[in-house]
């Protein structure tokens, strides 16, 4: 895997049964069980967040939480965050788990787009490139050369 997701890919995706990010949730983790990564200060995020959405039961918050783990694998990442630096521990979490990519809704990250050689992509952008056909491999030079 060469993203990661974001808290917020989580909670929308618990909150919200059919949007983007569902349905990166659902391709991502349903087809690459336990080959996610994510880190303790990303579960405490999604937690927090979904304590915050009133159409969320609290008693839910819980199970929803176990249900993540199910499907992740929960690594160290380098560092202590405060519950308001994403941009570094979404970066610390990506380098510990190889990943190239986070994708994210997250507005003040994807104007940034690129932190440290770590790309922030949003949900919708990651579907829409998953959409496409791969593109047409380039003949080899000497072929191009005898034209």
């Amino acid at each position: 895997m060469d993203i990661i997701l974001a808290p917020d890919v989580y909670v929308n995706a618990s909150v919200a049964l059919g949007s983007a990010p569902d349905k990166v949730v659902q391709r991502i983790l349903g087809q690459h069980k336990g080959e996610s990564k994510t880190t303790e200060w990303m579960i405490k995020r999604i937690k927090a967040m979904l304590a915050s959405v009133p159409s969320f039961k609290t008693e839910a918050i819980d199970s929803q939480i176990a249900l993540i783990r199910e499907f992740v694998t929960v690594i160290e990442a380098p560092g202590q965050y405060d519950a308001s630096e994403w941009e570094k521990a979404l970066v610390a979490a990506a380098k510990a788990a190889g990943a190239e990519r986070v994708v994210t809704d997250h507005p003040d990250l994807l104007e940034k787009s690129v932190v440290d050689d770590v790309e922030f992509i949003s949900t919708e952008g990651w579907l829409l490139e998953r959409s496409l056909p791969p593109p047409t491999p380039l003949p080899p030079k000497d072929e191009v050369a005898d034209e």
